[in-house]
Parts: C-alpha cells; sequence; structure tokens
C-alpha cells in the first residue's frame, strides 16, 4: 500500500517536559504570542521560563471552542503584538487557534483564503511562524494534526484550515499538566481519543505504520481511560491517556477517520456541544452500523477483521469478536456517564440537515463503509 506520514518536527514526551519550552522557544524566536485558555495561570509555567530566557510574553485567552471570529482576533493580536512565535497552551481548542495564528503570522491574506468549504480553501505556500503546541488535555491529539478546525456561526457549521506547514514543528506532551481535568472532562476528551485510534484502524485509508499506531493506543485506552476518569492522580493512567490522544493526532493526520467524526463536525456546529462528548454519544452506534452494513454488503471486507482485532484489544479476551467489542464500548460509555444528544440540543428534525453536511466531510470519506441516509438516521436515534 502507498501512503504517506507527516508529523511534528520533534515530539518530546515525559513528565516534566513542559520544563524545556523556554529553551527551545528561545530557539525560534524572542516574541512569543501564548494562547491559553479562560484561566492564564496554567500558563505560568512557560512564562515563567520565558521570561528567564529574556523572551517577551503575549497572552490571548481562548474561552470557548474557536471560531472564526475568535480565530481572526487571535491573528489580529498577534500581529499587532509583531510576535514571531507561537506557544499554545491547552486543549484542542487553544491548539487550534495557535495553528491558525502561526500560519496566518507566516502567510499573506484572509482567514477566508485558506478555510474549506466556506472560503477559497488556498494553499500554505509559504511556512508557518514557530509554533510550540503543549497539550493540557488528553483527547484532541491536536500537537501533531495538520489542521484546525473553526466553527462558522452564522452557517451553523464547523470547517476546517488545513495544510501539512499546519504540524506544529514542536510539540511537547507532558502528562502531568492532565492531572487538572475533572471526571467529565476526562471522560469527554478521553472519548474522543478513544475514537481516534479505533476509526483510523478500522478506515478504508488505514495503512501499516498508522495501525501499529493505534493498536498501541487502543491497549492504553482500553486499560487505562476508566481508571483515569475514576482516580484523577493516577499517573500511570494519564500517561496512557495522553498517549492515547498523541497517537490518534498522529493517526488522523495521515489517515481517514470516519462516520463518528463525519458526524460530530456538523453536529458540533449546530448544537454547540463538545467536541468530545458527541463522539462518546456517537461512537458504539457507528461501529454497530458499520459492522452490520459490512456483513450485509461487504462481507469480505478486511474492516470485519479490524473490527473482531479492536474487540480483542479493548477486552483483553482473544477470543472476542466485533459484537464483544461494541459491548465493551457501550459499557464503557454508560460507567462514565455519556450524556445522549437530545440533552445536548439535538432534535430530530436537525437529522436530515445534519446528515446532508456530513456528505461533505472528509472523515465520512474514510468510513470502512458508506452508510445510507436510514443508516445515519437510526445511529441518531440512539445516539
Amino acid at each position: 500500500m502507498d501512503f504517506e506520514f507527516a508529523t511534528a518536527g520533534r515530539i518530546i514526551f515525559g513528565a516534566g517536559a513542559v520544563g524545556r519550552v523556554g529553551i527551545e522557544a528561545g530557539k525560534m524566536g524572542r516574541r512569543a504570542f501564548i494562547v491559553t485558555g479562560r484561566r492564564s495561570e496554567r500558563a505560568l509555567p512557560v512564562l515563567e521560563q520565558l521570561s528567564r530566557h529574556k523572551i517577551e510574553s503575549f497572552i490571548f485567552n481562548v474561552t470557548a471552542e474557536p471560531t472564526t471570529t475568535s480565530a481572526k482576533s487571535a491573528v489580529d493580536a498577534a500581529r499587532a503584538a509583531k510576535s514571531d512565535v507561537v506557544i499554545s497552551i491547552g486543549g484542542g481548542s487553544c491548539i487550534d487557534t495557535g495553528k491558525v495564528v502561526a500560519a496566518m503570522l507566516g502567510n499573506t491574506g484572509e482567514l477566508e483564503d485558506y478555510l474549506e468549504v466556506v472560503g477559497a480553501g488556498r494553499p500554505l505556500n509559504r511556512p508557518c511562524a514557530g509554533h510550540i503546541a503543549i497539550p493540557t488535555t488528553a483527547g484532541t491529539g491536536a500537537e501533531v494534526t495538520r489542521n484546525a478546525v473553526l466553527g462558522v456561526p452564522d452557517r451553523r457549521v464547523k470547517v476546517s484550515m488545513r495544510s501539512v506547514r499546519m504540524i506544529p514543528p514542536l510539540a511537547v506532551v507532558d502528562p502531568v499538566l492532565t492531572f487538572s481535568m475533572g471526571p467529565a472532562l476526562t471522560a469527554r476528551v478521553g472519548l474522543d481519543a478513544l475514537t481516534q485510534v479505533i476509526e483510523p484502524f478500522v478506515s478504508n485509508r488505514a495503512n501499516p505504520l498508522t495501525d501499529g499506531i493505534c493498536k498501541e493506543g487502543m491497549i492504553r485506552a482500553g486499560r487505562s481511560l476508566r481508571l483515569a476518569y475514576e482516580d484523577g492522580h493516577n499517573s500511570a493512567a494519564r500517561r496512557d491517556m495522553a498517549l492515547t490522544s498523541l497517537f490518534g493526532g498522529l493517526a488522523l493526520a495521515n489517515c481517514k477517520l470516519g462516520a463518528v467524526h463525519g458526524l460530530a463536525g456538523p453536529l458540533g456546529g449546530m448544537i454547540s456541544a463538545p467536541h468530545g462528548a458527541i463522539c462518546g454519544s456517537l461512537l458504539p452506534w457507528v461501529m454497530e452500523a458499520n459492522v452490520r452494513a459490512l456483513k450485509s454488503r461487504k462481507p469480505g471486507s478486511a474492516a470485519l477483521g479490524r473490527y473482531d482485532v479492536t474487540a480483542r484489544i479493548l477486552t483483553g479476551d482473544a477470543d472476542a469478536r466485533a459484537a464483544d467489542g461494541i459491548k465493551w464500548v457501550k459499557d464503557l460509555c454508560m460507567a462514565l456517564k455519556v450524556t445522549g444528544l437530545s440533552k445536548l440540543g439535538l432534535k430530530g428534525q436537525d437529522f436530515t440537515t445534519a446528515i446532508k453536511k456530513s456528505r461533505k466531510s472528509s472523515s465520512m470519506k474514510g468510513n470502512p463503509v458508506e452508510l445510507t441516509d436510514d443508516e445515519l438516521i437510526q445511529v441518531l436515534r440512539q445516539a
């Protein structure tokens, strides 16, 4: 099989890894634009290092999932500060915003020039500004992906700015930074991470390199997601989930996802619910729909065997089959108190619109079998 693989120029992983940011930032620039969440104190360990290395800092707070409006504000602020290096420290929203800022600092024009679906979708012709991505959650793997997802409020849709140039040149993954996540957040982002190692593994674009990464991620999520949810200071579980998130990012950046993310993107623009919560609601039902459709329409598909492998990894049972894996995921979602889509704001009359939008999604094109509208409606009803 022919494939490509691209990732961050360097990945630094381990407890205390964040302590190396000051030195690395100094190699990229002298005026750092810090993209962080609503609590700026989360960035204090980085700010103190930058001060010691005589690097100026300018803080931008991301208070919700990023939109085209908030991203433009961040770009304007970074340009006004004449920043030459971007440091994003936070969840996927912060890192995606940082990727947009780094891209626009290195390229001319307006944000819409580079957006898919609602913009011109032009390629980035010049390198992005230096960017150090530091996740504080264990879910999106955004520190090693090649796109940034932005909401477009007036269109009720989420779109991507996408380029291999957007992969941060340095990803610093310190599991200790994830200890502060509460159980609900741990569940949401953890289910996103789990989805992002399952979907690429059964995708029609799976390749030998991402296969190994996904299998390792499933092993770690299978043994540790519930533990991290139950005890946020379980260092081994937090390390496993930080790796699962990283592995999911590596896989999705180099392999298609599937119908969970194909639906989650449009739904995120329609109901303003957290991405991980939507993924958790959809995951078991998409798995079930895929297996049923594959058995009916593609009984010889390799993806069926991959669902069996997934089940064996997640359950730890060498004799497990696809149905056992689906049951394991359903039981996990129940243990993690996953909220149904209706409680997240989705209504029955929204199903047709969501499905129509999902057909345009890059992720949907990676699903191992094309699901019919009726099958997708059934998934949404169950979710």
